[in-house]
């Protein structure tokens, strides 16, 4: 699959790692629907992407509710007429402890709603948009692929019980899909990223920035730009399908 001139949609397209990836296959000529659900951030990274020399449209939408996902990959495919590819970015963190205690006293639990919010946006969400891609996909007979946004915390990670789980089953999805849709023409494969410089971690306190890097190997955090660089490989590689691709500068957790 070539990058040029095809239409690639992004879950939470309008800021960090999908906005990267945007403006990175921008670039190089694809076009872009973007779904987000802050205006000012999607009109912004349209913008980018215009700039960069692709073509772009804003879609606001929750993709943790079944209605607006289906309005939008509806809207997405009468826009553009056709769709190539999906990036399933879109995600929340809630982070805590299952249950935090100090001197045998229950100081805190992980609510329900901390766990049910991820769990709707990070695997719900990628569910409703994995599958309204592909049925538009096979219907308009586009062969392309699905790229689920996971990360190295679906190996399970302290304090993160609602996000690890989330992003397990979104692995998961990688080659459950990948052999349902492979008749169709269409791949699907995962990135695992480790800790990426976007605006999230930006706002980090320095202190807690020095001691997440130091336990990379690497010594360093991962570039946007390397994240959308892996996405572009797995878009050109007719051949890659059903697998997940860790990019964490060798950490593990």
């Amino acid at each position: 699959m070539k990058l040029q001139e095809s239409v690639i949609a992004i879950t939470g397209g309008g800021q960090g790692l999908g906005r990267a990836m945007a403006e990175y296959f921008a670039a190089r000529g694809a076009k872009l629907a973007l779904i987000d659900l802050m205006p000012e951030k999607l009109d912004e990274a349209v913008t980018a992407c215009k700039a960069a020399g692709g073509d772009a449209r804003a879609y606001i939408c929750n993709v943790a509710r079944e209605p607006e996902v289906e309005e939008t990959f509806a809207a997405i495919n009468r826009d553009f007429g056709k769709l190539n590819g999906l990036i399933n970015n879109a995600g929340i963190l809630r982070d805590g402890m299952l249950v935090k205690a100090k001197d045998g006293e229950i100081v805190k639990r992980m609510s329900l709603s901390e766990w049910q919010s991820v769990i709707d946006v990070n695997l719900t969400g990628v569910f409703l948009c994995g599958r309204e891609a592909a049925t538009h996909m096979i219907q308009n007979g586009d062969q392309g692929a699905i790229i689920n946004i996971a990360s190295i915390s679906r190996a399970g990670n302290m304090g993160q019980s609602n996000y690890s789980s989330a992003k397990a089953g979104v692995s998961t999805l990688v080659p459950v899909w990948a052999k349902e849709l492979a008749r169709h023409g269409i791949r699907v494969m995962g990135i695992a990223p480790g800790f990426v410089g976007t605006e999230m971690t930006q706002s980090m306190k320095p202190e807690a920035l020095e001691r997440m890097t130091a336990a990379i190997p690497l010594k360093r955090m991962g570039r946007p730009e390397e994240i959308a660089s892996t996405a572009a490989f797995i878009f050109e590689n007719d051949y890659l399908s059903g697998r997940i691709i860790e990019v964490d500068g060798a950490l593990r957790i």
